[in-house]
């Protein structure tokens, strides 16, 4: 993959996923901008992509924030000229409580963060995208928005409309010359997701292991590259073939 003279712009770049996409993209040639909520973290993340490159934009940014996100692409495509590819990563995951137990304020912070952040992003960008003939768009979902999973409705809610999303987006597109795909992953390690104690991770796939980040990294950036050009409007899972719970 060569991403030389294409800009991508990555949410959630600071760790787990985002970080190891941040990390694929620059090692191959990409113009980076790196958003997130922990500056510290990306100011770290910054300073270790200067083995690979000088054109890395960070930005610290709530996704919920729709007036920063306008600033913030406004301020990119001044730098670089034009964004190409999006990579719609952050989100908020932890949230083990049974339905009837988690508030209805927890629901629209997961309504906020992980869908609307990612319209606030899309619709942004995707004007150019459309201009220029050119554009990829990968959101990250989960297994979880796939099958469901208890104890984590809300977080299952807001990933299975990313997958619609993704789908029906893709269609709007498709004529236009941008891809957009969807994918889902499933336990990952190592990573925050430390917290899974009712269950082995490991015991999530037939594979008998977790996936890592840059696992994931690898199929999001083939998504985001040419060599994927005839694959939009798809979900991919990306789960050790995963033992349905």
């Amino acid at each position: 993959m060569n991403f030389t003279g294409k800009t991508a712009l990555v949410t959630g770049a600071a760790v787990g996923i985002g970080r190891a996409v941040a990390l694929k993209l620059a090692q191959e040639g990409a113009n980076l901008v790196l958003v997130d909520v922990n500056t510290e973290k990306l100011s770290k993340l910054k300073a270790e992509l200067k083995t690979y490159s000088d054109h890395v934009m960070i930005c610290e940014c709530d996704v919920t924030d729709e007036n920063t996100v306008y600033e913030i692409i406004a301020k990119a495509e001044k730098v670089f000229g034009k964004i190409d590819i999006l990579v719609n990563n952050a989100a908020l995951w932890r949230c083990w409580a049974p339905f009837i137990d988690t508030p209805t304020d927890e629901w629209k912070k997961f309504i906020d963060v992980n869908i609307m952040g990612v319209v606030y992003f899309t619709k942004v960008v995707l004007p150019k995208m459309i201009e220029n003939g050119y554009g990829r768009i990968i959101n990250v979902s989960s297994v979880a928005g796939v099958y469901g999973n208890a104890n984590m409705v809300h977080y299952s809610t807001t990933k299975g409309a990313l997958i619609a999303m993704t789908k029906a987006l893709a269609k709007e597109v498709a004529d236009k010359g941008i891809l957009v795909n969807c994918v889902s992953p499933g336990s990952v390690s190592p990573s925050d997701n430390h917290d899974m104690n009712y269950f082995e991770k490991s015991e999530l796939s037939f594979m008998g292991r977790t996936g890592t980040d840059m696992e994931n990294a690898n199929l999001i950036c083939f998504l985001a590259s040419d060599e994927a050009s005839y694959i939009s409007g798809q979900n991919i899972q990306i789960d050790g073939c995963r033992k349905k719970l």
